[in-house]
């Protein structure tokens, strides 16, 4: 159940994005935006420049993430003017706009970090559960930021800590964080406690502690629970268990997850939204409630569940 201080939290959340809303509907204030992409797909080209041609009809102040603009300009030749470049989490903006597909979507709220900035996920992947605005949708969504009709959630994040040298990334994970073996097919012995008490001992090939909006993504593929977003609790999926009675679990998003792992090869990797680093079986890692949640924009009126139909086929039966 939430404490009280995340219903204050939210309260406030919902209490500023209400302001915000009226703030941007009664001025002609110049938003400005900065915009991710993945550099991995041309086939994007044709979105990003109906993205910038409806920002620059709205005079908006745009800014380009560094690798994503020489992609745009060399790779693509796309002739690009009245934009400013930014490296990493180096900017600062009234929206945040993710060009790709979740993977994308999950860096760009790596480096929007605790700056509080709604991002929206603009689709040219291929599931998009996080960006689910198509590109035929740009423009409508660009003039719906403008009029304040949209509606923000705000989603749980994981911070990881160790017992010595910090990760040399970004510590935080939105979707989850996995502890994987690595270098051989042997397993990893994972030991867990949750605030202090002993929970079990993990023979698998690893462990991943997800966030309601990580829980349809790697977790679900091992078996772990969807949980609505918004429920205020963590998972902890196995990652291949070697024990037939090793179920998911689900635990108060407060809990302190602590994990120290073995391994024949002494390492181990910790993955958090992806993101991977090596680690040896020295380093015990610390998992809890980042300080702060992300904001993600939905289209005013998007339904969860009618989203996980559609785009996870939920439910399906093709009988009726």
């Amino acid at each position: 159940m939430p404490n009280k201080n995340d219903n204050k939290r939210e309260i406030i959340d919902i209490f500023c994005i209400f302001v915000a809303k009226i703030i941007m509907t009664m001025t002609s204030r110049r938003l400005r935006f900065a915009i991710f992409g993945n550099s991995y797909q041309p086939k994007k080209s044709a979105s990003i420049q109906t993205l910038l041609a409806v920002l620059n009809q709205r005079q908006a102040a745009v800014c380009i993430e560094r690798s994503f603009h020489q992609f745009l300009t060399e790779g693509q030749q796309l002739p690009i003017h009245g934009v400013t470049v930014f490296d990493k989490g180096d900017f600062e903006a009234d929206f945040v706009i993710s060009m790709g597909g979740d993977g994308t979507f999950l860096r760009a709220a790596s480096m929007v970090g605790d700056k509080q900035i709604p991002i929206l996920g603009i689709n040219t992947g291929r599931l998009g559960f996080l960006a689910d605005v198509h590109a035929e949708e740009i423009e409508r969504n660009i003039y719906a930021l403008y009029q304040g009709d949209y509606d923000v959630d705000t989603r749980s994040v994981i911070q990881v800590s160790t017992n010595g040298h910090p990760l040399r990334g970004y510590d935080c994970a939105l979707n989850d964080v996995a502890i994987l073996k690595q270098d051989t097919a042997s397993m990893i012995t994972i030991h867990c406690t949750v605030n202090g008490d002993y929970l079990t001992t993990y023979q698998a090939d690893g462990l991943i502690m997800s966030t309601p909006t990580g829980s349809t993504a790697y977790s679900l593929s091992n078996g772990g629970p969807i949980i609505v977003p918004g429920t205020h609790v963590f998972s902890l999926t196995a990652v291949a268990p070697h024990s037939l009675n090793v179920r998911p679990i689900v635990l108060p998003e407060d809990s302190e997850v602590m994990l120290t792992v073995q391994s024949r090869t002494h390492n181990y990797l910790v993955a958090l939204d992806g993101r991977s680093e090596k680690l040896t079986d020295t380093t015990h890692l610390t998992l809890t409630k980042a300080p702060y949640r992300v904001k993600v924009i939905k289209r005013a009126g998007t339904k969860y569940f009618h989203t996980l139909r559609e785009k996870m086929m939920w439910g399906a039966d093709k009988r009726e």
